[in-house]
C-alpha cells in the first residue's frame, strides 16, 4: 500500500483548504456561476461551428455567441419576468379590493358538485362561503403585505441580480473562449482511468444539455401554449397561468394539466361549454402532445431516466438549491446512476 510522506500530506490538506476556500468565495454569486457553465455547455456548438465561419477567430466567436445568447435567451426571460411581476401584483391586488370575486365563482362550483363532493369539503370546513372568502382575503392581504416590504428592498435585489448577471456573461466569455483546453486540464487532475472520465464528463454535459435544451424549451412550449389558450379564453392573469403551467411542466407525472384541467372543468360547470370543450381538446391534442413530440427530438433516448427519478432528483433539487435545481438535481442522479454503473461493471472492483 502506498505511505504519502509528511510532505504530501501537508500539500494533500493544502489542497483541500484552498479548495474550499476557493469555492467559499464563489459562493454569493454561485448561481451566476453555475448559469455561466450551463449556457457555455449549451452554446458550444454554436461557438464552434462560428469558429469555423470566422477562420478560427475565437474572441470574436466568443462575442457573437454571447450576444445570441442575450438576444435569445436573457431579453425574453427578462420581458416575461417582468410582466409575469406586473400581472401577479394585479391579480392579487383584484382579489384584494372584491374586483376579482372568489364568492361568485365559489357559488357556481358549489351549485354542480356532487352530494359526495360537498361532503368532503363539509369534512374540512370549506362549503361556508364566509369562510372561504374571509381566507382568501387574509391570504391576499398577507400577500400584498409582502410585496410590499419586499419592494422596499428593490433597489438591492436589482443591484445584485445586475452584478450577477455582469458575472455570469463575463465568466460566459472565457467559458465559451477556453471551455474546451479548460476542461482538458480538469480531466487531467481528476484521478481516475481514461475510461471512467471520458464516460462521466460526456454524461454530465449530456444531461445538463438534455435538460435544459429538452426540458426547458418542452416546458416553455406547453406554458407558452396554455397561456395563448387562456388569452384566448379571457382568463385573467394568462402570463402568470403560462408561467406557472411552464414551471410544472418541468416535473414528470405532474404537468401542465394542474393548471388547465380546474379551469376547464370550472368553464363546464359555469355554462360555458364552447369554452370548457375547447380548453380540453386544446390541452389533451395540443399541449399534451408537445411533450410526446419534442422530448424525444431534443432530448434523445441516451440520457432517459426512469421518470420517478426524474421526479424525485428534480423536487429534491429544487428544494435544496432554490430553482438551479431543476439542473442540479437531474445531472446528480445521472451521475450517481453512471457510477454505479462502472462500479457495477468494471472488472477490478469485483476481483477474487
Amino acid at each position: 500500500m502506498h505511505q504519502y510522506s509528511l510532505q504530501q500530506k501537508t500539500f494533500l490538506a493544502l489542497l483541500v483548504l484552498v479548495t474550499i476556500g476557493f469555492f467559499w468565495v464563489l459562493a454569493p454569486y454561485a448561481g451566476a456561476v453555475f448559469w455561466g457553465i450551463v449556457l457555455a455547455i449549451l452554446f458550444a456548438p454554436v461557438y464552434r461551428w462560428l469558429l469555423r465561419k470566422t477562420n478560427q477567430k475565437p474572441n470574436l466567436s466568443s462575442l457573437i455567441t454571447l450576444f445570441l445568447i442575450v438576444v435569445i435567451v436573457i431579453l425574453p426571460l427578462s420581458l416575461v419576468a417582468v410582466s409575469l411581476v406586473n400581472q401577479a401584483a394585479g391579480v392579487v391586488e383584484m382579489v384584494k379590493t372584491g374586483e376579482l370575486s372568489m364568492g361568485m365563482f365559489f357559488k357556481k362550483i358549489m351549485a354542480v358538485l356532487p352530494r359526495w363532493a360537498i361532503g368532503l369539503l363539509e369534512r374540512f370546513d370549506l362549503t361556508s362561503l364566509a369562510t372561504i372568502e374571509e381566507k382568501i382575503t387574509a391570504a391576499a392581504s398577507q400577500m400584498s403585505q409582502v410585496v410590499a416590504k419586499q419592494a422596499i428592498y428593490v433597489g438591492s435585489y436589482t443591484f445584485d441580480f445586475l452584478v450577477s448577471m455582469f458575472i455570469m456573461l463575463y465568466l460566459l466569455f472565457f467559458l465559451l473562449r477556453d471551455g474546451y483546453s479548460l476542461a482538458g486540464r480538469i480531466k487531467s487532475a481528476v484521478p481516475l482511468t481514461r475510461k471512467y472520465k471520458q464516460r462521466l464528463f460526456t454524461n454530465f454535459t449530456t444531461v445538463i444539455r438534455a435538460t435544459v435544451k429538452g426540458n426547458v424549451l418542452v416546458a416553455i412550449a406547453q406554458g407558452a401554449l396554455g397561456g395563448l389558450a387562456f388569452w384566448f379564453l379571457g382568463v385573467q392573469g394568462a402570463v402568470l397561468w403560462a408561467t406557472l403551467m411552464a414551471f410544472l411542466s418541468l416535473l414528470p407525472a405532474i404537468g401542465a394539466a394542474i393548471v388547465w384541467a380546474p379551469v376547464a372543468v370550472y368553464f363546464l360547470a359555469t355554462g360555458a361549454i364552447w369554452q370548457g370543450v375547447a380548453l380540453t381538446a386544446w390541452g389533451v391534442v395540443v399541449i399534451g402532445l408537445v411533450d410526446n413530440l419534442l422530448r424525444p427530438l431534443l432530448v434523445g433516448k441516451d440520457t432517459k431516466m426512469p421518470d420517478y427519478v426524474v421526479l424525485l432528483s428534480t423536487v429534491g433539487g429544487m428544494a435544496l438549491f432554490g430553482l438551479n435545481g431543476f439542473v442540479i438535481g437531474p445531472v446528480v442522479a445521472a451521475l450517481f446512476l453512471a457510477c454505479w454503473d462502472l462500479f457495477v461493471n468494471a472488472e477490478e472492483f469485483h476481483e477474487e
